[in-house]
């Protein structure tokens, strides 16, 4: 079983930058193994995938509106991944919730590796409001 934690979310100004973070929680399973991906959501859309990371940062997959200006890394220390999504020339149409994911790496997943329906573990979100 995988906890996911986000932390980082914020207020900023147009052009600004922020950094996501998603770690394990101390009851988790690392998930060193599976994919990592961020999604977010804003009211009144549909969840949108923005980026997802291959097991060791072999391969990152962006959201065409967020390329260029995203980047996702994973970082594994002590035995624990933890997730990053720097976040840079920020725009108002980025404002939504966050969330960090985790899903099985392989077969399918290779096919739409932003598609919410190939995670099975999901954080609780952090809110990005960008005016």
């Amino acid at each position: 079983h995988v906890q996911l934690v986000e932390s980082g979310g914020g207020s900023v100004q147009p052009g600004g930058s922020l950094r996501l973070s998603c770690t394990p929680s101390k009851y988790s399973n690392n998930p060193y193994n599976m994919a990592l991906a961020w999604f977010r959501q804003a009211p009144g859309k549909e969840r949108e995938g923005v980026a997802a990371i291959t097991p060791g940062n072999t391969y990152t997959y962006y959201a065409d509106s967020v390329k260029d200006r995203f980047t996702i890394t994973r970082v594994t220390s002590n035995a624990n991944d933890t997730l990053y999504l720097q976040m840079d020339n920020l725009k108002p149409d980025d404002t939504a919730m966050y969330y960090c994911a985790a899903g099985g790496y392989g077969g399918s997943w290779l096919n739409q590796p932003l598609s919410g329906t190939k995670y099975l573990y999901w954080g609780q979100g952090t809110q990005v409001t960008v005016s």
